[in-house]
Protein backbone atom coordinates (compact mmCIF):
# COMPACT_ATOMS: atom_id res chain seq x y z
CA UNK A 1 0.00 0.00 0.00
CA UNK A 2 1.72 3.19 -1.21
CA UNK A 3 -0.09 5.66 1.02
CA UNK A 4 1.04 8.54 3.20
CA UNK A 5 -1.45 7.77 5.95
CA UNK A 6 -0.53 5.59 8.92
CA UNK A 7 -2.70 2.79 10.23
CA UNK A 8 -2.82 2.26 14.00
CA UNK A 9 -4.41 -0.57 15.92
CA UNK A 10 -5.36 0.14 19.54
CA UNK A 11 -6.16 -2.86 21.72
CA UNK A 12 -7.03 -3.17 25.40
CA UNK A 13 -9.12 -5.27 27.77
CA UNK A 14 -12.66 -4.02 28.18
CA UNK A 15 -12.71 -1.22 30.77
CA UNK A 16 -9.14 -0.04 30.27
CA UNK A 17 -10.34 3.30 28.87
CA UNK A 18 -9.44 2.66 25.24
CA UNK A 19 -12.44 4.37 23.64
CA UNK A 20 -12.26 7.46 25.85
CA UNK A 21 -8.55 7.87 25.11
CA UNK A 22 -9.01 7.39 21.38
CA UNK A 23 -11.87 9.90 21.25
CA UNK A 24 -9.75 12.48 23.09
CA UNK A 25 -6.82 11.78 20.76
CA UNK A 26 -9.03 12.38 17.71
CA UNK A 27 -10.02 15.78 19.12
CA UNK A 28 -6.35 16.73 19.59
CA UNK A 29 -4.93 15.49 16.31
CA UNK A 30 -6.10 16.67 12.89
CA UNK A 31 -6.04 14.19 10.04
CA UNK A 32 -6.74 11.29 12.38
CA UNK A 33 -9.94 9.28 12.46
CA UNK A 34 -11.36 6.08 13.86
CA UNK A 35 -12.45 3.29 11.59
CA UNK A 36 -16.11 2.44 12.12
CA UNK A 37 -16.26 -1.34 12.29
CA UNK A 38 -19.17 -3.61 11.51
CA UNK A 39 -20.49 -5.66 14.42
CA UNK A 40 -23.31 -8.01 15.33
CA UNK A 41 -23.22 -6.71 18.93
CA UNK A 42 -26.43 -5.02 20.12
CA UNK A 43 -26.31 -1.23 20.25
CA UNK A 44 -25.65 0.21 23.72
CA UNK A 45 -27.35 3.30 25.16
CA UNK A 46 -25.99 6.55 23.65
CA UNK A 47 -24.37 4.69 20.73
CA UNK A 48 -25.25 5.72 17.17
CA UNK A 49 -25.35 3.75 13.95
CA UNK A 50 -22.46 4.67 11.68
CA UNK A 51 -20.70 6.59 14.44
CA UNK A 52 -19.71 3.94 16.98
CA UNK A 53 -20.30 0.90 14.76
CA UNK A 54 -22.22 -0.30 11.76
CA UNK A 55 -24.67 -2.58 13.54
CA UNK A 56 -25.66 -5.51 11.31
CA UNK A 57 -27.27 -8.90 11.66
CA UNK A 58 -25.17 -12.04 11.75
CA UNK A 59 -26.49 -13.01 8.29
CA UNK A 60 -25.38 -9.67 6.80
CA UNK A 61 -21.97 -9.98 8.45
CA UNK A 62 -21.44 -13.52 7.14
CA UNK A 63 -22.43 -12.41 3.63
CA UNK A 64 -19.83 -9.61 3.78
CA UNK A 65 -17.27 -12.09 5.06
CA UNK A 66 -18.02 -14.44 2.15
CA UNK A 67 -17.42 -11.54 -0.25
CA UNK A 68 -14.01 -10.89 1.38
CA UNK A 69 -14.99 -7.33 2.35
CA UNK A 70 -13.16 -7.35 5.68
CA UNK A 71 -9.49 -6.61 6.28
CA UNK A 72 -9.83 -8.39 9.60
CA UNK A 73 -12.59 -9.94 11.62
CA UNK A 74 -12.93 -11.56 15.02
CA UNK A 75 -15.43 -13.02 17.43
CA UNK A 76 -15.39 -11.38 20.86
CA UNK A 77 -17.75 -12.37 23.69
CA UNK A 78 -20.00 -14.08 21.17
CA UNK A 79 -20.25 -11.09 18.81
CA UNK A 80 -18.63 -10.60 15.40
CA UNK A 81 -16.51 -7.56 14.50
CA UNK A 82 -14.92 -6.63 11.17
CA UNK A 83 -13.09 -3.77 9.40
CA UNK A 84 -13.98 -2.74 5.84
CA UNK A 85 -10.83 -3.06 3.69
CA UNK A 86 -12.06 -0.81 0.86
CA UNK A 87 -12.91 2.13 3.13
CA UNK A 88 -9.65 1.80 4.99
CA UNK A 89 -7.49 1.85 1.87
CA UNK A 90 -9.33 4.93 0.58
CA UNK A 91 -8.59 6.89 3.77
CA UNK A 92 -4.90 5.94 3.88
CA UNK A 93 -4.42 6.83 0.22
CA UNK A 94 -5.85 10.29 0.99
CA UNK A 95 -3.05 10.73 3.54
CA UNK A 96 -5.28 10.35 6.59
CA UNK A 97 -4.23 8.42 9.66
CA UNK A 98 -6.69 5.77 10.79
CA UNK A 99 -7.14 4.06 14.17
CA UNK A 100 -8.66 0.61 14.44
CA UNK A 101 -10.07 -0.11 17.90
CA UNK A 102 -9.83 -3.88 17.82
CA UNK A 103 -8.92 -6.78 20.08
CA UNK A 104 -5.53 -8.48 19.98
CA UNK A 105 -6.75 -11.09 17.50
CA UNK A 106 -7.72 -8.42 14.99
CA UNK A 107 -4.52 -6.47 15.64
CA UNK A 108 -2.50 -9.59 14.88
CA UNK A 109 -4.38 -10.15 11.60
CA UNK A 110 -3.87 -6.55 10.51
CA UNK A 111 -0.16 -6.62 11.36
CA UNK A 112 0.30 -9.76 9.29
CA UNK A 113 -1.49 -8.24 6.28
CA UNK A 114 -0.05 -4.72 6.66
CA UNK A 115 3.32 -4.94 8.46
CA UNK A 116 3.73 -1.15 8.54
CA UNK A 117 0.76 -0.89 10.91
CA UNK A 118 1.65 0.64 14.29
CA UNK A 119 0.09 -1.41 17.08
CA UNK A 120 -0.67 0.09 20.48
CA UNK A 121 -1.81 -1.77 23.60
CA UNK A 122 -3.46 0.02 26.54
CA UNK A 123 -3.32 -1.52 30.01
CA UNK A 124 -5.10 -0.58 33.24
CA UNK A 125 -2.83 0.11 36.25
CA UNK A 126 -4.29 -2.82 38.21
CA UNK A 127 -6.99 -5.47 38.21
CA UNK A 128 -8.82 -3.55 40.91
CA UNK A 129 -8.97 -0.45 38.70
CA UNK A 130 -10.27 -2.54 35.80
CA UNK A 131 -13.00 -4.08 37.96
CA UNK A 132 -14.06 -0.66 39.19
CA UNK A 133 -14.23 0.84 35.71
CA UNK A 134 -16.35 -2.01 34.41
CA UNK A 135 -18.75 -1.70 37.34
CA UNK A 136 -19.08 2.09 37.02
CA UNK A 137 -20.26 1.78 33.42
CA UNK A 138 -23.66 0.61 34.61
CA UNK A 139 -24.32 -0.89 31.18
CA UNK A 140 -23.58 -4.58 31.74
CA UNK A 141 -24.99 -7.23 34.05
CA UNK A 142 -22.75 -8.52 36.87
CA UNK A 143 -22.42 -11.84 35.04
CA UNK A 144 -21.11 -10.04 31.95
CA UNK A 145 -18.66 -8.03 34.05
CA UNK A 146 -17.42 -11.24 35.64
CA UNK A 147 -16.93 -12.77 32.21
CA UNK A 148 -14.97 -9.76 31.00
CA UNK A 149 -12.75 -9.86 34.09
CA UNK A 150 -12.06 -13.55 33.57
CA UNK A 151 -11.03 -12.88 29.98
CA UNK A 152 -8.98 -9.77 30.81
CA UNK A 153 -5.84 -11.56 32.01
CA UNK A 154 -5.66 -13.68 28.87
CA UNK A 155 -6.20 -10.58 26.72
CA UNK A 156 -3.59 -8.52 28.55
CA UNK A 157 -0.93 -11.18 28.05
CA UNK A 158 -0.87 -10.23 24.37
CA UNK A 159 0.57 -6.79 25.07
CA UNK A 160 3.94 -8.26 24.04
CA UNK A 161 2.78 -8.32 20.43
CA UNK A 162 2.34 -4.54 20.28
CA UNK A 163 4.79 -1.85 19.13
CA UNK A 164 3.80 0.58 21.88
CA UNK A 165 2.53 0.04 25.43
CA UNK A 166 0.53 2.70 27.31
CA UNK A 167 -0.70 2.36 30.91
CA UNK A 168 -3.88 4.31 31.59
CA UNK A 169 -3.26 5.21 35.22
CA UNK A 170 -3.52 8.95 34.65
CA UNK A 171 -5.78 9.82 31.71
CA UNK A 172 -3.98 13.01 30.67
CA UNK A 173 -0.58 11.35 30.77
CA UNK A 174 -1.81 8.38 28.74
CA UNK A 175 -3.32 10.79 26.22
CA UNK A 176 -0.03 12.71 25.95
CA UNK A 177 1.78 9.44 25.30
CA UNK A 178 -0.64 8.46 22.54
CA UNK A 179 -0.23 11.87 20.92
CA UNK A 180 3.54 11.46 21.05
CA UNK A 181 3.25 8.15 19.21
CA UNK A 182 1.23 9.77 16.42
CA UNK A 183 3.62 12.73 16.19
CA UNK A 184 6.66 10.47 15.95
CA UNK A 185 5.15 8.49 13.07
CA UNK A 186 4.27 11.66 11.17
CA UNK A 187 7.90 12.78 11.37
CA UNK A 188 9.34 9.60 9.88
CA UNK A 189 11.60 10.39 6.94
CA UNK A 190 9.74 8.16 4.47
CA UNK A 191 6.47 9.95 5.17
CA UNK A 192 8.01 13.41 5.21
CA UNK A 193 9.63 12.74 1.82
CA UNK A 194 6.19 12.23 0.28
CA UNK A 195 4.58 15.21 1.98
CA UNK A 196 7.52 17.60 1.48
CA UNK A 197 8.65 16.41 -1.96
CA UNK A 198 8.34 19.87 -3.55
CA UNK A 199 10.21 21.64 -0.78
CA UNK A 200 12.95 19.00 -0.76
CA UNK A 201 13.44 19.30 -4.51
CA UNK A 202 13.83 23.07 -4.22
CA UNK A 203 16.29 22.72 -1.34
CA UNK A 204 18.49 20.21 -3.14
CA UNK A 205 18.34 21.27 -6.78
Amino acid sequence: MTSTGTLYTVSAPSGAGKTSLVNALIERCGGLQVSVSHTTRPMRPAEKEGVNYHFVSENVFVDMLDRAEFLEHAQVFGNLYGTSSVWLEEQLERGLDVILEIDWQGARQVKQLLPETQSIFILPPSRQALQQRLSLRGQDDPSIIEGRMNAAVAEMSHYVESDFLVVNKDFDQALDELQSIVASQRLRTARQQKILSGMLQNLLK
